[in-house]
């Protein structure tokens, strides 16, 4: 699956879930952590980057789809309206 990312530039990035594999591509980068935070990490034997990616994952998620949501909020407002003022379309058929 892979989700787009309309960037202020025109372009658009391009995500895509993690694939099946164990190890998916992964970029080192340089990452800046409150000290006494990270040595408690460590201390617990917790996988800093582990932990970092799936909450970023998270994050970009919850923003793409809250983006999403803008980009249609008109038609999903339109539709409700119809929905409201017609009914659904095929209610008319139910025998419960």
């Amino acid at each position: 699956m892979r989700m787009e990312i309309a960037m202020p530039d025109g372009q658009t990035a391009t995500l895509k879930r993690a694939s099946r594999s164990r190890h998916p591509a992964k970029r080192a980068i340089n990452l800046s952590l409150s000290a006494d935070v990270l040595d408690a990490a460590k201390t617990m034997q917790i996988n800093v980057s582990q932990v970092c990616d799936s909450h970023l994952r998270e994050v970009v998620r919850r923003e793409l789809e809250r983006r999403w949501r803008e980009e249609h909020s008109e038609f999903i407002a339109a539709f409700n309206a119809t929905i409201e003022a017609e009914g659904l379309p095929l209610d008319g058929g139910r025998t419960f």
